[in-house]
């Protein structure tokens, strides 16, 4: 599969088996289309008036030399791969934990329900958050390096049960051979220098919420009396990215249909001094008066293009920052495992509740179906684990006629099951605002590249 586009003045050819990326000049790329059902003759009677026969001839040899080297039109052999998915064996490297469902904040699109995750409100005990890394050890095979993320609701409302996890995690270390690689992510209503400075010794990154211009996350997250979080919050939040050297945490807020816009939020963020930034798509049901509509893609689209291009010019200017939707590795990169089948929800990775009952992720805590046991028992329900297995891009029928799939690995189980009742099924506007990331991540390696061949 070949996919080819345009963007900020560059044409860009992505082989997508492969993972070849080629900057090409108009005629090449008018010619790859067809290069493969036609012959010379035809490709010269098509694009003779705007192009001579010799500059036709010397682009099909160039074409022809790609495909050669197996960096064009490149045949797939990880579908191969998938037979041997469900016979692994199935290793827990990662851990949601639910330290809060509660929260003091109201945030109008919080799919947790102000932190009750359709539930009653709770906090985590230590003794369910010991057992719970207890589980993570004991299934987490020959694995060293183990991730557990405190979430919430506010993982500071129980920031003491944070602190004795943290402490409990790092006295199994050396006699289990585990290393515990922690994260928090917070509202930062709680946030103080006690805090902030325990999480510096003690936390691998630190995700901080908060949605962009004052407007518009006062908006979308006040307290519960209807008051603004954003005054509070920003400069705890400076202080968190400056005193981490800005690495090591980001800035993530969700965008909604009351802000198109979004790309000013995204600049608005990196104007305060932030490095690392994350602005995401709201998901919500068409229901909500917040959620994105069909009708609100091609704006969004404009504005990933806007986002893009101004990023371009930041970096030339030594005034960069990353956005974490346009982020790509394309010489390392994820594993074939995890560009098939994503985050490993419901195998690798699982999010535990106050009273310690396993869910394949946050976004399934609550629903009984996806109910998959408990850390006293383990992982009872196997046929949900089993069928989290084999999600991947190949059992997905529109992620196999997608060019995105190996960067997106099929995108969210969750959004796919709560917009086509199956995690196999698909989220179509979130396909398509991941389609446009993807393509303006590789515009800018494409500059990258251009201007590191030019030092």
């Amino acid at each position: 599969m070949v996919h080819q586009f345009k963007n900020n003045g560059y044409n860009i050819v992505l082989d997508v088996n492969s993972g070849s990326v080629h900057v090409v000049d108009d005629l090449v790329f008018d010619i790859i289309p067809v290069f493969k059902e036609h012959d010379e003759e035809y490709i010269v009677s098509r694009l003779g008036e705007r192009y001579s026969r010799e500059e036709i001839k010397e682009a099909i040899e160039e074409i022809a030399y790609l495909e050669n080297e197996g960096m064009l039109y490149t045949e797939d052999i990880f579908e191969k791969y998938i037979s041997d998915f469900k016979k692994r064996e199935t290793v827990v490297k990662a851990l949601c934990l639910h330290i809060a469902h509660d929260c003091n904040l109201a945030c109008r699109y919080c799919f947790a329900q102000e932190g009750e995750y359709n539930g009653r409100r709770e906090l985590m005990s230590f003794e369910v958050g010991k057992k719970a890394l207890d589980f993570l050890i004991e299934n987490s095979g020959g694995r060293v390096n183990l991730e557990v993320d405190f979430f919430g609701g506010e993982p500071l409302m129980n920031w003491d049960v944070v602190k004795q996890l943290v402490e409990y995690g790092r006295s199994r270390e050396e006699e289990c051979n585990k290393r515990f690689r922690f994260t928090l992510t917070t509202n930062g209503v709680l946030l103080n220098d006690e805090i902030l400075e325990f999480a510096n010794r003690e936390m691998s990154n630190v995700v901080l919420s908060i949605d962009g211009r004052k407007e518009v996350h006062d908006k979308m997250r006040p307290f519960r009396n209807g008051k603004g979080s954003y005054d509070m919050i920003l400069p705890k939040f400076r202080k968190v990215a400056e005193s981490r050297g800005q690495t090591n945490y980001y800035v993530r807020g969700t965008y909604t249909h009351y802000n198109l816009d979004f790309s000013k939020d995204v600049l608005h963020l990196a104007d305060l001094g932030f490095k690392q930034i994350s602005v995401e798509p709201v998901v919500a049901p068409p229901t909500e008066d917040y959620a994105i509509r069909e009708e609100d893609v091609p704006v969004l689209l404009e504005e990933y293009d806007k986002l893009a291009a101004e990023i371009l010019k930041r970096n030339e200017a030594g005034r960069g920052f990353n956005f974490f939707h346009f982020m790509i590795d394309l010489e390392g990169g994820p594993c074939v495992a995890k560009r098939l089948s994503g985050c490993g929800s419901g195998t690798e990775y699982l999010a535990v509740t106050p009273w310690g009952d396993l869910y394949p992720c946050h976004q399934f805590v609550g629903n009984e179906k996806f109910l998959l046991g408990n850390v006293d028992t383990g992982v009872t329900n196997t046929d949900i684990r089993d069928e989290f297995k084999l999600c991947n891009v190949y059992a997905k029928s529109k992620c196999r006629e997608c060019f995105a799939r190996f960067y997106c690995s099929g995108g969210c189980g969750a959004n796919a099951y709560n917009f086509s009742g199956d995690i196999n099924g698909a989220y179509d506007i979130g396909c398509e605002l991941q389609k446009k990331r993807v393509e303006c991540a590789l515009m800018l390696k494409a500059h990258e590249s251009e201007v590191s061949d030019e030092k």
